[in-house]
């Protein structure tokens, strides 16, 4: 028997494609961790604003308790029972607040004075001469 051989009788055929699957998926975690390993943590988060460094370490963060959701799956334990659950929720949950942070940044700020002159002159306002044409002809209204 060749190892191929054995390789197919130790776990049914439908799920070779989802082994295959997850061993590249473990090729790419395996590769991006070793590129985050090769720069040092301080060197990078001198690189970063805080918004930035926050980020860095909620995704890092995840990225471990989801590793160890996986780790708990493999070993027969429901991860939905553990206490690693919880936690990535919390995770998750800080993870909004940033994105929230983030987008609020990206937000355009409102120039008060501009839009308050938008306003201004984009209403409707009575003919000034209606009201005052006992007293003095009015050339234009004046505004404050």
């Amino acid at each position: 028997m060749s190892e191929d051989d054995i390789n197919m009788e130790e776990y049914p055929t439908e799920i070779h494609y989802y082994l295959a699957a997850f061993e590249k998926s473990l090729g790419s975690v395996d590769e991006m961790l070793k590129t985050m390993m090769s720069v040092s943590r301080s060197e990078l988060l001198q690189k970063l604003d805080p918004l930035e460094q926050a980020k860095l370490d909620l995704v890092s963060v995840y990225t471990l308790n989801s590793m160890f959701w996986v780790y708990l799956a493999t070993q027969g334990i429901n991860p939905k029972e553990h206490p690693v659950k919880q936690e990535l929720e919390r995770i998750r949950t800080y993870m909004n607040k940033v994105k929230e942070i983030a987008d609020k940044k990206k937000a355009s700020k409102l120039n008060k004075g501009a839009a308050s002159r938008f306003v201004r002159n984009a209403l409707w306002e009575p003919n000034a001469e209606n009201e005052h044409s006992s007293k003095t002809p009015a050339k234009g209204k004046k505004r404050k």
